[in-house]
């Protein structure tokens, strides 16, 4: 029987496929054969890959009318997406496309309906900037982030330059003493009076051992600083990550992180470590040296101020010039371990397609790329220290060749010039050091903003202001009901998935969710678990509406399970237990046993200690997926999703698994993705979707026997088996 479809839509599906677009290059998905998944034909190299055949996705081109396209894009690829797909980010890459063919654009009116007397405008490239590494940052973001992280050391941070300010003292007294010694303490000497001299020595090595004292207290005191700094800073980059919402985690790729939180927090801390002790130097060394010439004789002190204005010019230039560079280097490192973890996280594909010879070349492409901005930032480096010593030497010879003149004709006192020349080398020898705390600067600036880039993002699925609890459960089974309440859903990105629809799921009930790939099958069960929330609508948990819910409890309420179970390194009890961490071993194991993988579990060598290793790489897909189950029924949620859980599958493993299902889905409201239609026979009804749109809607047995969708979908999986 086919019921009538409970979705409401426009009149034609914005999902139909253009007349025939075709994408040449990187292009980000308006134009040419449409892909699906969040990471379809999208990477930071390049590469070729085809898709044929209908996709659905928000990003897909359109027409107004319907019929079949064939999109080839060449350009950056994450790997072998071949085939119809599901997401955002269908169809992108890095670069640009170009379509033929007319399009329906958003800004073009409803989809389907072209005004008379012109041809429909093609729809502007969408550019995310996500994937030129320039997230959106507010204003002023890297200096409150700055701030924030030294807010909490302020006291310390006060020790530490208050030790800096009495060690630059203790270093400055030495060129006054030399000049002491040379104008007083050696003439009195030459009249047997020994004492000036002696305590010219003692207090020479007195500020000698105190500036080496103070800068070991300094030394020790900064490095705590920033280590709490940096300590700080990898905390914060890594509970934000986990934080943020899914959507992102499709648009940012995980080697980008990696950037930010190891490259980018490492150049930070060769500016707190190095860089900052040297610039405060340089500065305490031009207000204390400018400061004693002026005192001990105004015009050599003059002079010596008026020559810093080259060097200021100097300066002001390196730093407008470097920080573009280190602005793209920070750019460039992240594209390269971007491209270092894809290849390494995809080698089973890589090997099997013969992707070595190509991927080292796209490898050396982003590596060449990366040399030549290193080579760019040293070569302004080079520039600014040959420029600085010119200024300097040149300042130098110029006041000794005066202050030897005034020497000789007497207006100037020989200890004073002495002392001078010895202020001026203390001036200018750290000019080549200010050079080394401006590349630092630079390369920590331009990672900082990207740091705070990154921490200024906010999650598209919050915590609730107010937080709600889900009522009591009206029977002693686990289940609730769900509702979807005139429920719209569209990617960031452009293009609606799921027109205006409304759908009612009651407790305890078990529903399977059919259909072609890109119907929209795994976003309804990615709104039910929260990882997007509606465009427009609601969905319900018992009359609760999930953004009301915090994510705590509607992680207890609503578990999901994937087609490609996710183990994480160590033992298979462990994962188990991640769906209740405080069980104990027993309800681990009667979990185990429950869902059917009790016995393959005591085979392996240390039974449930047996470490699984990265990925779940020590046991098969099948078993993977049969962790995944237990961990899931551990969990005992109220509302439990299988996204297509069984396919990794084999058939003897599929009939285990779904015997399993009967005890483990009782009573709980489980919602079962599938396009194995042997999977649909534990489910109570069936949803047939098409294009974002519940097409039927009844018992399998009665779907089974009528003239619909459904039927001829099992009619063909029945004749597949024969």
């Amino acid at each position: 029987m086919t019921a009538a479809p409970t979705t409401t839509a426009p009149d034609r599906d914005p999902d139909e496929e253009p007349d025939g677009g075709t994408g040449a290059g990187p292009g980000d998905g308006t134009a040419g054969g449409r892909g699906g998944g969040p990471d379809a034909h999208r990477d930071d190299a390049t590469g070729t890959a085809t898709d044929t055949g209908p996709h659905d996705g928000p990003d897909a081109g359109r027409d107004g009318g319907s019929g079949t396209s064939t999109g080839t894009d060449a350009g950056p690829h994450d790997g072998p997406h071949d085939g119809p797909h599901d997401g955002p980010d269908a169809g992108r890459d890095d670069g640009t496309s170009t379509g033929t063919g007319p399009h329906d654009g958003p800004k073009d009116g409803p989809p389907g309906r072209r005004r008379k007397g012109r041809a429909a405008p093609k729809p502007e490239p969408y550019e995310d900037p996500f994937d030129h590494d320039t997230l959106p940052t507010p204003p002023g973001a890297t200096a409150t982030l700055l701030r924030s992280l030294l807010a909490p050391l302020r006291a310390r941070v006060v020790v530490t330059t208050v030790l800096l300010l009495l060690q630059q003292a203790a270093v400055q007294v030495g060129p006054l003493l030399v000049a002491y010694a040379i104008d007083r303490a050696v003439p009195a000497f030459r009249q047997d009076d020994h004492g000036p001299l002696i305590a010219v020595g003692v207090a020479y090595l007195l500020c000698s051992a105190a500036s080496g004292g103070l800068q070991y207290a300094f030394i020790i005191a900064s490095a705590r600083v920033n280590q709490d700094v940096l300590l700080d800073l990898r905390g914060r980059i890594f509970r934000h990550a986990q934080a943020l919402s899914i959507d992102f985690h499709e648009r940012y790729t995980s080697g980008r992180l990696i950037s930010r939180s190891t490259t980018d927090v490492e150049s930070l801390r060769e500016l707190l470590s190095e860089g900052l002790q040297e610039l405060v130097t340089v500065i305490l060394s031009f207000v204390y040296i400018s400061a004693m010439l002026l005192w001990l004789d105004v015009g050599l002190g003059t002079v010596a101020v008026v020559s810093f204005v080259p060097l200021y010019l100097l300066i002001r230039r390196y730093r407008r010039r470097a920080g573009r560079i280190f602005a793209v280097r920070s750019t460039t490192i992240a594209a390269v371990i971007v491209k270092f973890a894809e290849t390494m996280n995809g080698i089973r594909p890589v090997r099997a397609f013969r992707r070595e010879a190509a991927n080292e070349a796209e490898f050396g492409v982003l590596n060449r790329r990366h040399e030549r901005t290193n080579g760019d930032a040293l070569l302004e480096m080079a520039r600014y220290v040959v420029g600085s010593r010119l200024v300097a030497n040149t300042a130098v010879a110029g006041i000794v060749l005066w202050g030897a003149h005034r020497v000789a004709s007497g207006s100037l006192a020989l200890g004073v010039l002495a002392a001078a020349v010895l202020y001026l080398r203390r001036l200018y020898d750290p000019i080549d050091r200010l050079g080394m705390f401006l590349n630092s600067y630079q390369s920590a600036a331009a990672s900082l903003e990207k740091i705070a880039g990154l921490l200024a993002q906010t999650p598209s699925v919050p915590e609730p202001s107010v937080p709600r609890q889900l009522p009591a459960l009206a029977s002693e089974h686990p289940g609730r009901e769900v509702v979807f309440d005139e429920v719209r859903f569209a990617y960031r990105t452009g293009g609606e998935v799921l027109p205006s629809f409304s759908l009612t799921l009651p407790a305890g009930q078990t529903v399977a969710v059919v259909g072609s790939t890109g119907a929209g099958k795994s976003t309804l069960a990615k709104l039910l678990a929260r990882f997007y929330d509606p465009t427009e609508g609601r969905v319900l948990l018992d009359g609760v509406d999930l953004r009301e819910l915090p994510v705590p409890e509607l992680r207890r309420g609503v578990v999901m399970v994937t087609q490609e179970a996710f183990l994480f390194s160590g033992t298979v009890a462990e994962n188990i237990a991640i769906g209740r961490p405080e069980a104990s071993r027993e309800e681990i194991e009667q979990a185990a046993k429950a869902i059917g993988a009790h016995d393959f579990i005591n085979a392996l060598p240390d039974g449930y200690d047996t470490d699984v290793r990265k990925r779940g790489g020590r046991i098969s897909a099948g078993q993977r997926q049969l962790v995944a189950f237990a961990r899931a029924l551990l969990a005992d949620p109220a509302v439990l999703i299988l996204d297509e859980a069984t396919s990794s599958l084999d058939i003897p493993g599929e009939r285990a698994v779904q015997r399993a299902m009967s005890t483990v889905l009782r009573g709980r409201t489980a919602v079962v993705i599938a396009h194995r239609l042997s999977t649909v026979a534990i489910a109570d009804r069936v949803l047939v979707m098409e294009h974002g749109r519940i097409v039927e809607d009844g018992p399998p047995a009665e779907l089974v026997a009528g003239t619909g969708r459904f039927a001829n979908l099992h009619r063909a999986w029945r004749d597949s088996l024969v």
